[in-house]
């Protein structure tokens, strides 16, 4: 039952360094296990998600050993094709062992999925693109159940699915004659995954293009494989940059990976500045307003929409944010309207008319991604806010707090439990 505790008003300044991907770490973690043998993984963020798709594929009979930011699992001897309830109602992630059960041992029963409830992003693309592939498919008792081999097919996708794609890839690279994946999803970590596999000695072609050929291979050997750094943990503290004025620099990723949010933040008068592996920005002037739809990668990732809402929230002007990829996604909106954000919903909507401040007020956070974008409300809000349910942010930032405290930031995590605990100055150690 921890909270985070932030007291506005304090200036930010400096650097901060992102982890890999947490996108893209879980479904490296579910390819490990199409190999026997050890795979390493570096560069593998020390966060709640990760330990539940580690329990995943322990329960399937594979060993995962944590040192510090590196991950070794060895997938000799699987002795399980069940992917239990219990860890998939966590995470919907962790379906992505199912492509990877499939091509391994051509048998997957994995329960159907949880996460943080921001649509149905329901799993029927998936079962389509697999039963393109030979592979089948029952429903029934809240677990999807498959049986293979899988064949080479041509599969075309009626969404650029993210998770669709990858299970796709991860069942294809052993099985029989060549995969054609049209309206594949683009996004760089479906890229990270490909590379990844590739290194195992699979034949992939074409990974961040919306045609992907996989031509199958008889086996494939474990390796040793550095995970991408993370887009969104570094946008989220792009956006905290921008909403206090900065100059912050963020560190450890391709900013060639969030072009299209450097270009909403440059045209809302922000001065962006990048480099090979790194981007610092600043700002002088006041927010301008610029309207933000979400689509699916190259488009502006949906995973900072909430983010942006906070900062459009002070904006001169008013803006529209459409959001085309999950349906509950405005949900945060109900919370930073607590601040005193102006923002109103209509349908996949939001209108959302800058106000001079937003005030500390107890929030709770609705999931992974409006849980951080409370915390950077927070950090330029008058007074103190106090955002709860932040497990949802755990899924998906290491070191949230002492991240931003090293920019500067009055926030700290709290018991609350403790009746004490959030009378205390924010600037403290950590609980």
């Amino acid at each position: 039952m921890d909270a985070i505790v932030v007291d506005g008003g304090r200036p930010l300044t400096g650097t901060v360094r992102v982890g890999g991907a947490k996108n893209s770490a879980l479904k490296l973690m579910a390819a490990a296990l199409l190999a026997p043998g050890v795979t390493t993984l570096r560069n593998v963020p020390d966060i709640s998600d990760v330990a539940v798709m580690a329990q995943v594929l322990e329960r399937l009979g594979a060993h995962v050993t944590r040192t510090d930011h590196t991950l070794t699992i060895d997938a000799t001897t699987l002795t399980s094709h069940e992917a239990p309830y219990d860890l998939v109602v966590q995470m919907r992630a962790s379906t992505c062992v199912l492509g990877a059960l499939i091509g391994r041992v051509g048998r997957a029963h994995v329960a159907m999925p949880g996460g943080c409830n921001i649509g149905s992003r329901k799993v029927d693309i998936h079962i389509a693109g697999l039963e393109h592939l030979g592979v089948t498919i029952s429903t029934e008792h809240g677990y999807i159940d498959a049986s293979g081999p899988a064949h080479g097919a041509r599969v075309a996708l009626d969404f650029p699915s993210v998770g669709a794609t990858e299970n796709l890839l991860m069942a294809s690279v052993l099985a029989d004659g060549e995969t054609v994946i049209d309206n594949a999803a683009r996004e760089p970590e479906i890229t990270d995954l490909a590379a990844m596999l590739n290194e195992m000695g699979a034949s992939i072609a074409g990974a961040g293009t919306p045609t992907i050929m996989v031509t199958g291979v008889a086996a494939l050997s474990a390796v040793d494989h550095t995970v991408v750094g993370d887009r969104i943990e570094a946008g989220t503290y792009l956006v905290a940059g921008a909403l206090d004025s900065g100059p912050v620099t963020v560190t450890g990723f391709d900013p060639a990976h969030l072009d299209i949010v450097l270009q909403k933040l440059e045209h809302m008068g922000c001065l962006v500045v990048r480099s090979a592996d790194a981007v610092t920005i600043s700002r002088e002037g006041p927010i301008r307003p610029v309207d933000i739809q979400t689509l699916p990668f190259p488009g502006f990732p949906t995973d900072l929409q909430a983010a942006f809402m906070a900062l459009l929230s002070l904006a001169d002007g008013g803006a529209v944010i459409t959001e085309n990829v999950f349906e509950n996604r405005f949900i945060f909106a109900d919370e930073i309207a607590r601040m005193g954000a102006d923002i109103r919903i209509d349908g996949h909507y939001a209108l959302v008319r800058g106000v001079p401040a937003l005030s500390g007020a107890p929030v709770r956070s609705p999931d992974l991604r409006g849980g951080a974008a409370l915390v950077l409300a927070g950090l330029v809000a008058e007074g103190r806010t106090v955002v709860t349910d932040v497990h949802h942010i755990d899924r998906g930032y290491e070191g949230f707090v002492e991240k931003l405290r090293c920019l500067g930031a009055a926030v700290n995590r709290i018991d609350i439990s403790d009746p004490d605990a959030a009378q205390s100055p924010s600037g403290g150690a950590n609980a």
